[in-house]
């Protein structure tokens, strides 16, 4: 659980980094276009600090999957835009009101109950059509990236949102699957396609979904995608468990702790600093 927590810490400081560096590069004089923009960014401390974190926290995420179960660690990651609200509070003069103060209170409660109540993972491994249907998911995330393209406004950002959220689900589902990291091994079990597949295919429409819709919208389709589906599957065919007699503080935990991070969906993408 502290990986989980780690993971969250990194990604939610990562996007602020990179929020300031991105703006500190769009400020600097010279033309070009995003290929001329990343590279400025990439001359950032700020930028190259928050690339550092994203592989750390990558890492993490990994550890945190092969310790305690999905339900726990998608609900950490979550929780990821409470930590993007507060560094953005504080390194760029965000002002948060009185209900997203709330929730960042909300969302650490529910990983409370989590941490409270959440077992160690499952030690089954699942069906064998299981790695098969990551494969497929991941695969139908690209599919509904495409459907989701020809769409606009509010309908597109979610569409695309919920895509992104499933094919981060895969890469979760995905590493539980992979017990061996044996080349040979890797090349012959499904679950590593998949979770090549769905990494890339997750991010693809996660860019797609914050260029041109709504970040708030699109967030909580993440949100949503990445923590129920994963979880259940979890639950179901890997053997996730709780503590005894108290699966009820885990499902109210996992509850809270999302519900929070729904309420905090417009930190998916740092906000600009305040005007004095």
């Amino acid at each position: 659980m502290v990986c989980a927590l780690g993971a969250a810490v990194c990604f939610g400081t990562a996007t602020v980094l990179q929020a300031v560096a991105a703006r500190a590069a769009g400020a600097e004089e010279g033309g070009g276009g995003d290929a001329a923009l990343l590279l400025r960014a990439l001359r950032q401390w700020r930028y190259l600090a928050g690339l550092a974190l994203d592989g750390l926290g990558f890492l993490l995420q990994i550890a945190a999957l092969r310790s305690v179960p999905i339900y726990a660690v998608g609900a950490a990651l979550a929780a990821s835009l409470a930590v993007t609200a507060v560094v953005a509070a504080r390194l760029l003069g965000v002002r948060l009101n009185g209900l997203e103060w709330t929730a960042v209170g909300v969302v650490c409660a529910g990983l409370a109950m989590l941490g409270l109540a959440s077992g160690t993972e499952g030690e089954r491994s699942g069906p064998d059509w299981l790695p098969y249907a990551m494969v497929a998911v991941a695969v139908g995330v690209l599919l509904l990236g495409g459907a989701g393209g020809r769409l606009s406004g509010r309908s597109r950002a979610l569409l695309l949102g919920l895509g992104a959220g499933f094919g981060f689900g895969v890469v979760e589902v995905s590493v539980r699957l992979v017990d061996s990291l044996r080349p040979a091994d890797l090349l012959a079990n499904p679950a590593a396609y998949a979770l090549l597949l769905g990494g890339g295919a997750a991010f693809l429409l996660l860019t797609s979904a914050l260029q041109r819709g709504s970040v708030t919208t699109a967030t909580a389709g993440i949100v949503i995608g990445e923590t129920i589906g994963p979880a259940a599957v979890g639950v179901v065919w890997l053997g996730d468990r709780t503590r005894e007699g108290l699966a009820w503080l885990a499902a109210l935990g996992f509850a809270v702790a999302v519900a929070g991070a729904l309420a905090l969906a417009r930190f998916g993408e740092a906000p600009a600093a305040e005007e004095e």
